[in-house]
């Protein structure tokens, strides 16, 4: 139960990076959330949109996992290590900050998951 709990906070926190990348990105919260300029927003609007489509995917993944059950281990486990990989590469590629927001939840969901195995 623990290890679905931290699985459905990962999904909802991929939720949240949807919202902000699809809907929010050329807003106030999305410009000050990833420190952009409103022209810059305007230019990156439809690449940050698919990234966000990304997140949601991410976000399905790990809530349809939950949603099979024991049954669902796969993917969660599938799911929980693409969070990780892209929470890595973000870290490597854009700010270490994105370890600490994106993998570090999903490293402890996956561990929590593991347990249960």
């Amino acid at each position: 139960m623990i290890a679905d709990i931290s699985i459905i906070l990962v999904a909802l926190l991929h939720v949240y990076f949807l919202v902000l990348e699809m809907f929010l990105w050329d807003k106030p919260l999305g410009l000050k959330t990833f420190r952009n300029s409103a022209e810059k927003a305007k230019t990156t609007k439809v690449l940050a949109a698919n990234q966000g489509l990304y997140n949601g995917f991410l976000a399905g993944g790990l809530l349809y996992g939950v949603y099979l059950g024991a049954e669902g281990v796969q993917f969660k486990i599938f799911f929980l290590a693409c969070v990780i990989i892209a929470g890595v590469y973000g870290a490597y590629s854009v700010s270490k900050k994105i370890f600490y927001i994106q993998a570090t939840p999903a490293i402890v969901a996956l561990g929590l998951t593991m347990l249960t195995v």
